[in-house]
């Protein structure tokens, strides 16, 4: 994918979902990415984010993300991993709601170049949710396809690109597979697409901040969430 086409697709999403939008969010996003590679065909990935609710107004969710990956080449690599994600909430008198998840998920990277220095990753996911009880809610079993990505543009012309400042581009498209009638009862589930300005600091870690608009289909309804994310990217053995 060029990156122009690539520009056009996230702000097509973003103007087209705020359009039609019924609930409007602001929260916030830390996010660390790890990477680890240990020889040519094996490694691992980690990620833990944090997300605020409406207004910071208390930690709605932490998500821990482990995977062991195997490398077909520098390019494409299959990866097999375990999430743990917490839902808090509050009901409309405050009291606190409280909804773990469990998540088994497969994933297909593969990356390539656009032009000379434009970095572009391509990230394919199955995963299964267990989602566990609460007082309202039984426990639910579903399956849901993502599909994500990612174009980082270097803004100087040094090749190959290990310092400076980029800007970086990305979209993810949730689909539900399985269960839907049990999570939102569409086909389609949410979209985040996402635009920062970052620093790379050198070949091993890259840090970098930007908005990112995350639409919710919901049974009923749907809400737009405005995310600033502040995240750091690590990667050894490169």
């Amino acid at each position: 994918m060029k990156f122009k086409t690539l520009i056009c697709l996230l702000v097509a999403v973003v103007f087209a979902r705020t359009a039609s939008a019924q609930v409007n969010e602001l929260s916030g996003w830390g996010a660390w990415f790890h990477t680890q590679k240990f020889n040519d065909k094996w490694g691992a990935s980690f990620d833990g984010q944090f997300r605020s609710a409406h207004h910071a107004a208390y930690l709605k969710n932490i998500l821990l993300r482990p995977s062991v990956n195997y490398y077909f080449d520098k390019s494409k690599h299959l990866d097999l991993g375990y999430a743990y994600v917490t839902a808090n909430g509050r009901t409309a008198t405050g009291a606190h709601t409280f909804r773990p998840e469990h998540r088994i998920f497969e994933q297909f990277i593969v990356s390539h170049k656009a032009g000379t220095n434009t970095a572009i990753s391509h990230r394919f996911r199955l995963e299964q949710r267990f989602l566990g009880q609460t007082a309202t809610q039984p426990d639910v079993f579903a399956q849901r396809f993502r599909y994500f990505v990612r174009g980082v543009v270097p803004l100087n012309t040094q090749a190959p690109f290990v310092k400076g400042t980029f800007v970086a581009l990305q979209n993810e498209a949730f689909a539900n597979v399985q269960n839907k009638d049990k999570i939102n009862k569409h086909v389609f589930d949410q979209n985040r697409a996402y635009a920062a300005f970052g620093y790379r600091l050198n070949k091993m870690i890259d840090v970098e901040a930007g908005y990112l608009n995350q639409y919710i289909k919901h049974a009923e309804a749907y809400t737009i969430n405005h995310v600033m994310q502040v995240a750091l990217y690590t990667r050894f053995g490169f």
